[in-house]
């Protein structure tokens, strides 16, 4: 099997295609001659330049790789090529089983114009706005005045944030309109825009689903990824706090998203995107067709191998359930990126020490096994950390002492002083772990301009000594306490088997 991606989701699929006994074929750029990624499989390839349209988003490169390296599958991972249908058709054509759907899914629900006919057509709720493309500024404020402001204009080929506006007035809609239209050309090849309604305060919840492409489907549980910055996550959860509070929204979602995923007769892991607002009510968003980056979390409260099922479904070897696993405790999972955590812009740098959480129910995923650099060619995240609890206290205390125990830094200078300055967000994850509202589960997608102090500087952030305490309280079993006077929860060895083995059985 081909892995058509780099970094740490390259290194995670190539772990599980090992167990299965797939042979792995890795690809690289220039920039990654040395990557971990590259030791990870049991042959490599040189693919291009370091620029991405110069290797990893060439699509002739990789396929005749594939075909030269003698590959019978191709998994995409996520970005890059992930959900481009010309990929999926290029692999077919060159005899190629592509790991996840069909291209007439991408295509279908890649396009967020597309998916919302789809859901209208299932009678999904999903949130106010236009049917369609709006062609110009002025149709858009037509839509705009139905529907109330304040509204957001949206490419219809986006994602992360590109291409998206924020209108809170008439007189807004005519540069918000032409700016969006040109981010969106530029970052996608289609400026098409559609008109959506913004719900303030809302929650941002995800089904995981999977489908055996003939018709079956299953979920696999939700995701709370309200917490993020720039429109991208950085903070993922597995049961939805939200969802804990409306317990017959929980239910609805998941019907409706398997209801999408089987009309579809979609084949492998996808995921289904919604916004819950303050009242429990849901709308449908889009759908992502692809593994997501925080897919470990769903893994920790399952049991679950998502990768494997993928590789077993290319391969004829999944007979799909009726029904999804179940679910125990309670899963967090945080993005370490390297970037100014004063406005969450990418700080490409050297890494000279990486030293990583461990223990148990602790989850590391990164390209980083030591001295290395993030590149100015690629998504500056360093790794994912996710951890697992019986409960979500306990799951949030675990997470405050695995980030108080990581350490990265910056190379050492011959003078015994670090070299350069490495900028990294985990002075505001630490931060934010321990935030009230995160706590309290009220995380809302405006969480962070609510809080501008989980942006200051670390000044007495916790250091090793808040480790070693919290620590030792864990393996005493006595009551953690945490800074800033906040509670912790019993950590004793014998409550966490127990309650470990009461939630499985």
């Amino acid at each position: 099997m081909l892995i058509a991606n780099r970094g740490e989701i390259a290194i995670r699929v190539a772990r599980t295609a090992r167990a299965l006994g797939f042979p792995t074929v890795a690809v690289y750029s220039d920039a990654d001659r040395f990557a971990p990624h590259v030791q990870a499989c049991d042959r490599a390839y040189w693919i291009g330049a370091s620029e991405p349209r110069e290797s990893y988003l060439n699509i002739d490169r990789i396929v005749g790789v594939a075909k030269a390296a003698g590959a019978r599958f191709v998994h995409p991972g996520y970005g890059f090529l992930s959900e481009r249908p010309r990929f999926v058709e290029a692999c077919q054509r060159a005899g190629l089983v592509f790991v996840g759907p069909s291209a007439e899914n991408m295509e279908r629900m890649g396009d967020k114009i597309q998916a919302r006919a789809t859901a209208d057509e299932l009678q999904v709720p999903r949130v106010p706005g236009s049917a369609g493309a709006v062609k110009s500024p002025a149709e858009a404020a037509s839509v705009a005045s139905k529907i109330g402001y304040p509204v957001l204009l949206k490419a219809a080929a986006g994602g992360g944030g590109k291409g998206m506006r924020r209108v809170n007035e008439a007189g807004q809609i005519a540069a918000a309109f032409e700016g969006a239209s040109r981010e969106a050309l530029s970052a996608f090849g289609d400026g098409a825009m559609y008109v959506e309604k913004l719900i303030l305060e809302p929650h941002h919840v995800e089904i995981q689903v999977f489908g055996d492409g003939k018709g079956g489907a299953i979920h696999l549980g939700e995701r709370e990824c309200s917490v993020q910055r720039r429109h991208q996550k950085v903070l993922e959860e597995s049961p939805s706090p939200v969802l804990n509070q409306f317990p017959d929204t929980r239910p609805r979602m998941f019907e409706a998203a398997v209801r999408i995923t089987k009309h579809l007769r979609y084949a492998g892991a996808g995921t289904l995107e919604f916004i819950v607002d303050g009242e429990g009510n849901y709308y449908f968003l889009e759908m992502n067709t692809r593994l997501q980056v925080e897919h470990p979390v769903t893994e920790w409260v399952t049991g679950v191998d998502l990768v494997a099922m993928q590789l077993l479904l290319a391969a004829g070897e999944l007979a799909l359930p009726t029904e999804g696993p179940d679910r125990s405790g309670s899963s967090v999972e945080v993005r370490v990126y390297a970037e100014d955590p004063k406005n969450f812009l990418p700080a490409p740098g050297k890494i000279g020490v990486i030293d990583p959480p461990s223990g148990p129910f602790v989850r590391w995923d990164s390209a980083f096994r030591g001295p290395g650099e993030v590149s100015m060619f690629y998504d500056p995240m360093i790794a994912k950390l996710s951890v697992w609890g019986p409960t979500r206290a306990e799951a949030l205390q675990r997470m405050r002492v695995a980030l108080d125990e990581l350490r990265i830094e910056a190379p050492m200078a011959p003078d015994g002083t670090r070299e350069g300055s490495l900028k990294t967000n985990l002075g505001f994850l630490r931060r934010l772990v321990r935030n009230g509202d995160v706590l309290a589960g009220n995380t809302t997608t405006d969480l962070i301009e609510k809080h501008p102090e989980l942006k200051a500087p670390p000044g007495g952030a916790p250091g090793r000594e808040a480790a070693i305490a919290a620590a030792l309280a864990r393996m005493l079993g006595q009551a953690a306490v945490t800074q800033e006077g906040e509670s912790g929860v019993s950590h004793s060895v014998w409550s966490w088997q127990a309650r470990r083995e009461g939630a499985r059985s």
